[in-house]
């Protein structure tokens, strides 16, 4: 458990920082933009590489049963995820509906896997990316996050979704591999 805390502090803390504008300016200021960037980058990587290591060696510690039936359907709550995680940083329209669609995508990532693993490693994970998705959608809004208005052709949405698609195929077909844990 102590590396996957260890990993959460080192993904988050920078990640945090960020939503506090004041306090990233003073650190950017400090060290300047590129070592900003650079050590941000860094403790996320190292944060994820502890996180994932932390969550394999966790015993399994059942906290609440989780909704089976659900299982069936995290193939298309995945599909949506990551359709919104790409649109954040690819050309395509969502962003005219959304200020936030790689929160979003995180905010349904962590929430439909939450509602399919009741264990202690999965709440701590998937809880926190939860909660900080909902913390940033919200410190966001604060800092006057604003939709897009520019249009773009429908294709380009479809090319996302079309991409994703094959995204969702392959993470699930290789979720044992790479998780530790089948699901199909």
């Amino acid at each position: 458990m102590n590396y996957m805390v260890a990993g959460l502090v080192l993904f988050f803390g920078p990640h945090l920082v960020s939503t506090m504008p004041s306090v990233k300016a003073m650190k950017v200021r400090l060290i300047g933009a590129k070592a900003y960037k650079g050590l941000f980058a860094l403790l996320a990587l190292a944060g994820l590489v502890l996180m994932g290591y932390g969550k394999s060696e966790m015993s399994f510690g059942h906290v609440y049963n989780p909704i089976n039936d659900l299982r069936h359907a995290m193939g298309l709550i995945m599909w949506v995820a990551f359709f919104l995680l790409a649109s954040a940083h690819m050309p395509g329209n969502i962003k005219r509906f959304t200020r936030h669609p790689m929160l979003w995508g995180i905010t349904l990532w962590s929430a439909g896997h939450l509602l399919v693993n009741g264990d202690q490693g999965s709440i701590m994970l998937f809880g926190s990316f939860l909660i900080y998705s909902l913390w940033a959608m919200f410190s966001g809004n604060l800092r006057g996050a604003k939709k897009a208005t520019t249009k773009v052709p429908v294709s380009k949405d479809i090319k996302i979704a079309v991409m994703t698609l094959l995204l969702t195929i392959i993470v699930m077909f290789s979720h044992r591999f790479l998780f530790g844990i089948g699901v199909v």
